[in-house]
């Protein structure tokens, strides 16, 4: 770590240094997680207590889970013409961390439903230019390990807000307001954190000018240069490798239906895939910055591990392969965007991180409807058709390391 002065606004030093920077941020992420991560962890039960359908509920999260990504479309083109990071992150925060108290005190659904929406949409609005701030700092302390640490943070406020939730609601008899309400506080502390950090670093990108001796932007070209043509094969890449990837919602399916865990197991085994999420973004990250994006071929290779562990009969290896599902998502929340950093200028990264998101969101969806479906026909077929993507994924991520050279 640094000794705490970094780069400041025209040079001046400031009283934080980049890996200083990157800590804070972690924490905003962290306790940001524990709000949202607690309400979600509840969504469901929440919504149905209020009177929805399962095919509401359904529809309600899938709109929410759609904003999330399709949204960052818009909102990073706009932060990178506005050159307002610092307002969209703090506006996307605060959006979530008010939305999610006042889901248990509005009761009624409707009011419910919206709320699920935007708070959704307040993850769109922050995401690209959270990122692109993180990756100014992340250009000093080593992009893999920056992205990494953050990361690995952010997975600790993941565990850790819905066991609160589930402690809460356990010791008041599911009371929804109480359990939602106890997240106020630390929503609260996020948005004073990031305050607190706006004024402490006001223009991070003074991190990454200070390595790469970069003329600040002040806005976004009227007819911006293109991206570079190895972002988008590096796209195509994430496409690929997402496409085959299983969701946690089918391995537990498999998990509970042939008998193996029983429903209340699940969610145990989910913290443990999350611990191990964490331990493997801090391990990608670090060998990224000392062997580059040739580390991602494990990302494809996970991938099809999953497949041909996780839909197993055999206890042991079936968790196994959801371990293994685990470190697949430390590695595509943390690695991957650590690399269109480096493919990306600064002056487009947002409108990058966007479209990025937007690819995964797509690829996503699709890889869920391919690997639930091909569940339902036939498992050996589902192994297959994970193992001949994933190996498309390796042609396309050598393609990327190709054009990047």
């Amino acid at each position: 770590m640094d000794d705490g002065k970094g780069p400041g606004t025209g040079g001046r030093p400031t009283a934080m240094g980049p890996w200083r920077f990157v800590v804070w941020f972690g924490t905003v992420s962290l306790l940001a997680d524990f709000v949202y991560e607690g309400a979600r962890s509840i969504t469901g039960p929440l919504l149905a207590s209020l009177g929805a359908s399962a095919l509401v509920v359904g529809v309600v999260t899938g709109a929410g889970e759609a904003a999330a990504l399709g949204l960052r479309l818009v909102s990073g083109p706009l932060a990178d013409r506005t050159r307002r990071f610092w307002g969209l992150a703090i506006a996307g925060y605060a959006l979530t961390v008010v939305s999610v108290p006042l889901l248990g005190v509005v009761g009624v659904l409707w009011a419910a439903c919206a709320l699920v929406v935007a708070e959704r949409v307040g993850k769109a609005v922050r995401s690209p230019a959270k990122d692109t701030l993180l990756s100014h700092a992340t250009a000093a302390t080593g992009r893999g390990r920056g992205f990494a640490v953050h990361e690995a943070m952010d997975q600790i406020g993941a565990l850790v807000g819905p066991l609160v939730v589930a402690g809460v609601l356990a010791l008041t008899g599911n009371d929804y307001a109480a359990a939602l309400g106890v997240l106020a506080a630390p929503g609260a502390a996020v948005l004073l954190l990031l305050f607190w950090l706006k004024s402490r670093v006001p223009d991070p990108e003074t991190y990454e000018r200070e390595v790469t001796g970069a003329v600040p932007p002040t806005q976004e070209p009227p007819h911006p240069t293109p991206l570079p043509r190895a972002f988008w094969t590096y796209a195509a890449f994430t496409a690929a490798t997402t496409t085959g990837f299983a969701t946690f919602g089918v391995l537990s399916y498999h998990l509970v239906e042939r008998h193996l865990l029983t429903a209340a197991w699940v969610p145990v085994l989910y913290a443990a895939a999350m611990a191990v999420d964490a331990l493997a973004a801090l391990a990608t990250g670090w060998l990224y910055d000392h062997h580059g994006p040739r580390v991602l071929i494990a990302l494809p290779l996970l991938t099809a591990a999953v497949a041909a562990l996780a839909f197993t009969n055999t206890l042991a290896v079936a968790v196994a392969g959801s371990l293994v599902w685990g470190a697949a998502m430390g590695i595509q929340e943390s690695t991957l965007r650590a690399t269109v950093a480096d493919l990306v200028p600064s002056g487009r990264r947002a409108t990058a991180y966007g479209l990025f998101a937007g690819v995964i969101g797509a690829a996503s969806l699709t890889g869920g409807a391919l690997t639930g479906g091909l569940y339902g026909y036939s498992i050996p077929a589902l192994i297959t058709t994970v193992v001949v993507i994933q190996a498309l994924a390796l042609v396309l991520l050598w393609a990327t390391r190709a054009g990047r050279r």
